[in-house]
């Protein structure tokens, strides 16, 4: 097949626009670098007319409210799911990994729920403290810096607390709690189980002339169009573009490859643009991966030549292992005394106005590691069913719920905001088989081989889930509610997640000193290539019981001035 070369050098190409290749593209494009971003998904822009999806109602759908084509609801901003046609995936018997993907600028960027948390001091060196797992190379003081920049550019709300593993940090005002919040506090506080601030990227407070100021519409999934939440292209690329960098996009490309000269050393990538199915090459002296810890992987397995037998950046045969996500269980509950609620607006913002960090001592457990609890309810869009379901009523409290006309109606409006729902997010445990790699049957549409996955939980994982539960239980009892549904059990695996659901996934391409057991180096650079760097969620050794995006952020900064510094210095 032809292959169609461009004939500009780059200094930088960076493979995809989420938080990490966002991040990167505004450090280095307004360092003066001439970048290119290749996405793998359409251009998108929230404040775009013909894009927008913010205040639509449910009739404003083909489907009218009643079904959607999108995993997370029908005007949510994630153009992708677990399931793409024509970009299949494959998995290992007894396997049931599930792959989120999002493409469009932005990435997952454009719907995820903005909760912002740092990775403490002894997130990075927890074998230390029970001799599972691995060391980072760097410690919480070599990424506080960038934390600290972080905010003060993008905005976080919170409260500094003084924890010493949740670290303070540069905070906007929080938003009050939310009555079935303060349910919550009182369930939570009744069995000494702390409750803060959430910290999340929502602008409560203005920090430029170029974003809004969140207004409390509670649809942030479906991205702001005045850019008051935090995503990679409003908050990172677009600035960027206004200030002069040199960006050139290029979307709806599908990378195959990194390409490389005689010498082993990246030259370049590869891409199908999927408008025309015809196959293009760019030149860069650096290659920045960003496609997410799986596809950065992906393209490194695939980037197979004589000086690369193994797929660039794999002489350790370590890219793909250690895959691992958060651990993921969730529970809902009817609380009574929300009943007959009077209406009105507390929306607030897209997600919870507080949460609880983990707060126990593993030693007296049956686990390691911990996790966080995150909290919903409240008076969402109303449809019928919405924060109930007739027929657990009807199984568990022996209420008829139903009907139509006027007693629908009032039925709706008697349960209406009376329900209250809890996720845990918690760490698992690395392990090195657990892992994806290329099948070798099987390709894309685009004729690129896909991959293939290999996980299993382990008794961390299951008796962590497990002790979700309880805690979700105990905080009901104590406000007088009702758990709706059945308690899993331990031969339901506790009712954990399959990995990939909570969409943390980490891992596949570790951060160590030893080129032997990982891929790239503390400053995301290939032990085996020195103009390639990774600055997505692949190098982390280990996830915390924290969302990765902070950290991805603050790691791709680092690295972007790593790279700054190296090419004045000539090293590559």
């Amino acid at each position: 097949m032809q292959i169609i070369e461009n004939s500009t050098l780059y200094d930088v190409i960076i493979v995809g626009s989420g938080a990490g290749g966002g991040m990167a593209t505004k450090i280095l494009s307004e360092a003066g670098l001439k970048v290119a971003v290749v996405e793998a998904g359409p251009y998108f822009d929230p404040a775009a007319p013909e894009q927008q999806t913010q205040f639509k109602w449910p009739y404003e759908s083909p489907r009218r409210g009643a079904n959607t084509v999108r995993p997370f609801g029908e005007f949510d901003s994630a153009y992708g799911g677990w399931d793409i046609e024509g970009e299949p995936y494959t998995t290992e018997e007894g396997t049931d990994f599930r792959w989120f993907r999002s493409r469009m600028l932005g990435g997952r960027t454009n719907h995820w729920g903005r909760i912002s948390l740092r990775f403490g001091p002894k997130d990075f060196k927890r074998k230390d403290m029970d001799g599972l797992g691995d060391n980072w190379p760097i410690g919480y003081d070599d990424v506080k810096p960038y934390y600290d920049k972080v905010d003060k550019l993008i905005g976080v709300f919170g409260s500094n607390e003084g924890l010493p593993n949740d670290p303070d940090g540069f905070f906007l005002p929080p938003p009050k709690p939310r009555l079935h919040e303060l349910f919550y506090i009182k369930g939570a506080r009744k069995s000494n189980i702390p409750v803060y601030p959430s910290r999340m990227s929502m602008l409560t407070k203005r920090i430029n002339d170029e974003r809004g100021i969140c207004f409390y519409c509670g649809q942030c999934s479906r991205a702001c169009s005045v850019y008051a939440d935090f995503s990679s292209g409003t908050c990172l690329i677009f600035p960027a573009q206004k200030n002069g960098g040199q960006i050139d996009l290029f979307v709806n490309a599908m990378v195959r490859e990194v390409t490389t000269n005689e010498e082993g050393k990246a030259t370049g990538v590869s891409y199908i643009n999927k408008e025309d199915r015809k196959e293009y090459k760019l030149k860069g002296k650096i290659v920045v991966l960003a496609a997410s810890a799986c596809s950065s992987a992906r393209i490194l397995l695939n980037s197979k030549t004589k000086q690369h037998p193994n797929g660039l950046g794999n002489s350790s045969n370590i890219v793909g292992r250690y895959l691992h996500d958060s651990t993921g269980g969730s529970r809902s509950a009817f609380i009574p005394d929300l009943m007959n609620r009077k209406m009105y607006n507390e929306d607030g913002v897209g997600g919870m106005h507080v949460y609880t960090p983990w707060w126990l001592d593993n030693k007296n457990l049956n686990f390691a590691r911990g996790y966080h609890v995150e909290v919903w309810g409240g008076m969402g869009m109303p449809s019928y069913g919405f924060g109930f379901n007739h027929n657990e009523f009807n199984k568990y409290f022996g209420i008829n719920v139903g009907g139509y006309g006027n007693p629908l109606r009032d039925e709706v409006k008697q349960y209406y905001g009376s329900t209250m729902g809890f996720g845990g997010r918690g760490e698992s445990i690395p392990q090195k088989d657990n892992r994806c790699e290329i099948d070798p049957t099987k390709v894309d549409e685009f004729g690129i081989p896909v991959l293939k996955f290999n996980y299993k939980w382990t008794d961390d994982e299951i008796n962590q889930v497990g002790h979700m539960h309880d805690t979700f239980e105990e905080i009901v009892h104590n406000v007088g509610g009702h758990l709706l549904g059945d308690k899993p059990t331990i031969e339901q695996k506790n009712g954990i997640y399959a990995p990939g659901e909570i969409i943390h996934e980490v891992g596949t391409t570790r951060m160590g000193d030893d080129s032997k057991t990982s891929v790239v180096n503390k400053f995301q650079q290939l032990h085996d290539v020195a103009n390639v760097f990774i600055v997505d969620a692949g190098p982390f050794v280990s996830q915390a019981d924290k969302n990765p995006t902070w950290t991805i952020l603050a790691l791709s900064w680092r690295t972007s001035d790593y790279i700054i510094e190296q090419l004045k210095m000539q090293n590559i």
